[in-house]
């Protein structure tokens, strides 16, 4: 399996203000890629320069193989982009839109555009600017997924969305996923954790963290231990240990490196004094919410290094 999409180092300043600050990440090839943060992390950003709408300040990005400040012309007729704030030909009916869209893609498939009509149940004779949010959404997919992408980038395409009209444009994707690469971003985890099959979270510009979302569920544990004698946290934990509070008797943290039997073994030479140890499973949303933390924390003593040097 190839790569689709490669980030090394990628950077984005608009004048003092740095909007990505040396993002790297892989999406395989058939992948589902969930880049997830908050509002301003930098997501659109991010997308605008895979997209080439917006040239690197430094550093390198490559679309299906292809530079991405050289991307042009058919290159976009395997590529499918919906965003939130999707422009379209609102005096157009449905219908015209994609009369007018199919002679663009030599690909076009009349009969997908077909099925995604019934599936999404489109009102053809409707004007786009009639349509609700959700249909002009749906109308979005239909005309970006009807010529085969290999790659389709979507821009927080849920957002403000009804969850049924959520649920009904994320089976229409996958459905056409074994045949296509999905990069989607969002700042709702609810969103893209029942599907998605890779996740990079994006926080100040800054990825924290990109991979496999099984991998990611496998290495993170929450730890509880239980001392039979109060004692100090020790000076040098792992880096890899976040959010670690100690209190009284017990120390919790959330383990972000777990191997099973091998971390057991660690923290019972580290806390000989444990008379429990509890490894739990940690919840998605918890994971991020420690990552996030942890990073905003260290990013703010990088911030103080600097002022006081």
């Amino acid at each position: 399996m190839s790569d689709m999409i490669q980030t090394e180092n990628l950077s984005k300043r608009f004048r003092s203000t740095s909007a990505l600050n040396e993002a790297t990440l892989v999406v395989p090839e058939g992948a589902i890629y969930a880049l997830v943060g908050a509002n301003g992390a930098g997501k659109t950003t991010l997308i605008k320069l895979l997209m080439n709408i917006f040239r690197p300040t430094s550093g390198r990005a490559q679309v299906m193989g292809i530079e991405c400040r050289h991307l042009a012309g058919r290159d976009f007729q395997r590529i499918g982009y919906v965003s939130e704030n999707q422009e379209m030909p609102d005096w157009m009916t449905v219908e015209a839109m994609l009369d007018y869209l199919r002679p663009f893609y030599p690909q076009w498939d009349r009969g997908l555009e077909q099925q995604l009509v019934r599936q999404f149940d489109l009102p053809l004779n409707r004007k786009l600017k009639h349509l609700s949010r959700g249909m002009r959404m749906k109308a979005a997919f239909a005309s970006s997924l009807a010529y085969r992408p290999n790659l389709i980038v979507l821009d927080e395409p849920f957002s403000g969305l009804d969850p049924l009209v959520r649920d009904e444009i994320i089976e229409g994707l996958l459905d056409r996923a074994p045949a296509t690469t999905i990069f989607l971003s969002s700042h709702d985890l609810a969103e893209i954790e029942s599907f998605a099959s890779h996740v990079g979270y994006l926080e100040q510009g800054r990825i924290l963290f990109s991979e496999e979302m099984s991998a990611l569920s496998d290495r993170f544990r929450e730890i509880t231990i239980t001392l039979r004698t109060p004692s100090p946290v020790p000076q040098n934990i792992p880096p890899t240990w976040l959010q670690v509070e100690a209190g009284d008797a017990v120390i919790r943290f959330v383990d972000s490196n777990f191997h099973g039997q091998a971390t057991t073994r660690e923290l019972t030479e580290i806390f000989p004094s444990a008379g429990d140890i509890s490894i739990e499973p940690i919840a998605l949303r918890s994971i991020f919410l420690a990552i996030a933390k942890t990073g905003r924390t260290a990013l703010g003593k990088r911030e103080e290094g600097k002022a006081e040097a």
